[in-house]
């Protein structure tokens, strides 16, 4: 299995190695994270092309329309959406 060194800031290290942490797990988990992230925002962003070359760019109205949608489901704690 390849290797790699990995340095951490001191504060870092510090708490890895007090709270006794498996940093090689931890690291490992980190970086598939992130490359799944990675990937899911370039997925995005090619699903987000290829719409717009369908359906063209949204106008102003349908942007706003889509700003007040978004704004509902950002806003935590919402009555209406529970049940």
């Amino acid at each position: 299995m390849p290797r790699m060194q990995v340095y951490l800031p001191d504060d870092l290290y510090r708490a890895v190695k007090d709270r006794d942490l498996p940093a090689s797990d931890l690291l490992r988990r980190a970086v598939q994270a992130e490359l799944r992230r990675q990937t899911l925002l370039e997925e995005t962003a090619r699903y987000v092309d290829e719409l717009v070359a369908e359906v063209g760019t949204p106008d102003d109205a349908a942007m706003a329309k889509a700003e007040a949608v978004a704004d509902q489901v950002r806003r935590p704690g919402d009555a209406s959406r529970a049940s």
